[in-house]
């Protein structure tokens, strides 16, 4: 097994498709298209691309989280916190315990790597 992964978007996997649970969408009906490139044996590292359709929901995150937005535009917020503007070229982490919203305004696709405890 390579100790490298790349991010090719023309050999990706065949895409899982999913929602954020009824309970936690706050406005729209966005939907998740996910590819993933990397997922360890352990179950506890997994990287790919996400992809979001419009919509608002909340969110809680307990694993760590870095993402590279690559299209669309959308909102986080964090309960009790800020705000971030999010456009094409912007990198960031959520760290566990971030709890808030995700608010895509126009459809988003990132780039992810998720470390979870």
């Amino acid at each position: 097994m390579s100790h490298f992964v790349q991010f090719d978007p023309q050999t990706l996997p065949e895409p899982e498709h999913s929602a954020p649970d009824p309970e936690r969408v706050v406005d729209g009906d966005p939907r998740f298209t996910v590819w993933t490139v990397e997922e360890r044996l352990d179950g506890k590292t997994f990287a790919g691309y996400w992809k979001s359709t419009q919509g608002t929901w909340r969110v809680s995150y307990d694993e760590w989280e870095y993402c590279a937005l690559l299209e669309g535009y959308a909102v986080v917020s964090e309960d009790g916190g800020g705000t971030w503007d999010l456009t094409p070229g912007a990198h960031f982490v959520f760290r566990p315990g971030f709890t808030g919203q995700w608010r895509v305004v126009e459809p988003v696709l990132k780039t992810f790597v998720v470390i979870l405890p």
